[in-house]
This record gives structure tokens, sequence and C-alpha cells, in this order.
């Protein structure tokens, strides 16, 4: 509820909303109207770190995130609500108060596609305390990312208190299981770490599963804890159908 205008009070109004300030300035009892607000706020936090630059068959991570980015902001305007958005790695990397209209929406696009990322990390929980810092009118709000790091409990259980927290999770087939192809040589994206790995190695290939569902488990828990919902999608799913099955669930309930 927003306020809207201040009118003579009449019988039955609900005295808890006399604007006594008005009433003491007139002599005549005032009283503060209220209207139900319709318009929402979508924030659109982002991760553009280097892990999100990653794929295996068609398309990077980073790319989809930024098509599912795109396709609820354009979602969100045709609402004429208004769209924000925060790149982030392990640092803030950019900030988009949110705004109305196409032009907005674009800039965000033009910023994913464009922007040169400061740093490499990714830090989650930096993220969404810098959402509650900036956004204090309650927003619905997506964290877009591969969710390939920890200790992000806490700023979400925060942030989940004011707003309406939506994790949406991007990963790549490869990431859930590697193939046995022998010796690899791989790059961590974030650390830049070389290394070679034995994948004819049975140990090695459940190790480096449990290491990726770990992390999934870790994404279902923080969010399910805080009454969040979750979206999972695959580089080579077709995430459209993955939004609409969760807006239809949503509108059901």
């Amino acid at each position: 509820m927003s306020f809207s205008e201040v009118r003579d009070y009449t019988y039955g109004d609900d005295v808890r909303n006399i604007d006594w300030n008005v009433t003491a300035r007139t002599g005549d009892t005032s009283i503060k109207v209220f209207e139900e607000e319709r318009e929402l706020t979508v924030m659109l936090l982002i991760d553009v770190s280097a892990s999100s630059f990653f794929g295996t068959q068609s398309q990077f991570k980073s790319e989809i995130i930024t098509e599912i980015a795109a396709t609820i902001a354009f979602s969100a305007t045709t609402n004429n609500d208004k769209v924000g958005a925060i790149l982030f790695s392990d640092k803030i990397e950019k900030y988009i108060p949110p705004k109305k209209g196409r032009q907005n929406i674009l800039m965000v696009i033009r910023e994913l596609t464009n922007h040169e990322t400061e740093s490499t990390g990714t830090d989650i929980g930096k993220a969404l305390k810098y959402l509650n810092n900036i956004q204090k009118k309650r927003a619905i709000t997506f964290v877009l990312s591969d969710f390939l790091t920890e200790d992000y409990e806490k700023p979400l259980i925060v942030a989940s208190r004011r707003h309406d927290i939506i994790g949406i999770h991007v990963y790549d087939e490869r990431e859930q299981t590697i193939p046995n192809v022998g010796l690899l040589r791989i790059k961590d994206a974030e650390s830049n770490k070389m290394m070679v790995v034995d994948t004819s190695s049975k140990k090695v290939r459940e190790n480096y599963q449990n290491w990726f569902s770990e992390h999934v488990e870790n994404f279902i828990t923080s969010f399910k804890k805080v009454g969040s919902d979750i979206i999972s999608v695959n580089t080579e799913e077709d995430y459209v159908k993955a939004l609409l099955k969760f807006f239809k669930s949503r509108r059901s309930r």
C-alpha cells in the first residue's frame, strides 16, 4: 500500500490513519488515504564471473543467462514494471537502477553483451548485500548464476525478508559428468590454475560428479530454506519452457 492523498475524516474511517500533523495545522480532522500499489520492481542479479564463460555444446552459460535475463526483462516491461540489474563477479561490476521502458531494457542487454569483467571470482553473498543496501523497496529478484560457490546462505536469508528471491541455476552437462577421455589438461577459469586430470580413473570421475552435486544441493537447500523458488536450466534445454512452467506454478499458488 502506498500513500495517495489526505482528505477530511468521515464517520467509519480507521482512526489509525488520521494525519495528526495536518489535523493540528488546519484544525479539521484529516485522514491519510492509501491505495494498492500495482507497479512492481524487478531486479536481475547476474553472475558475470569467469566460470559463466563455459560451454561444451552450442552455447556458453553466459549466453543462456543473458537470454533468460532479457526474456524476463521484456516480460516485465510489457507489464509496465521497473527493471534494474546488478552485474557481479566477486565484486559489484555494474549497477543499473530500476526504470521503466524499453530503452532501459536495451541498456541492460547491452551491458551484458559488452561488459568486460574486472574480476574472475564469484561472490553471490556480496551481490545480495548490495541489493539490500540500494533497493529499499520490495522487489522481485532473480539471481542468475551457475552457483559454483558457497557462503551466500546468510545474505540470502537477510535479502529474502524484504524481497521475493528466485534462483535460476544455469549449468552445462559437462559440469555434471566428465567423460572418460584419458588424460585431460584443464584450467580453472576463476583461479587460472592449470592441471592434468586422468579421466580414465573412476575415482576421479566420481569426485568430479560429487563436487558438482554438492554445489547443486547447497543451492537447492539454501533457497528452499528461506522459501524461495528455484529454476534449473541446462545450456541445451529450452529455457522458455522452464520459465513458462515456473510462472504457471506460481500463478496456481
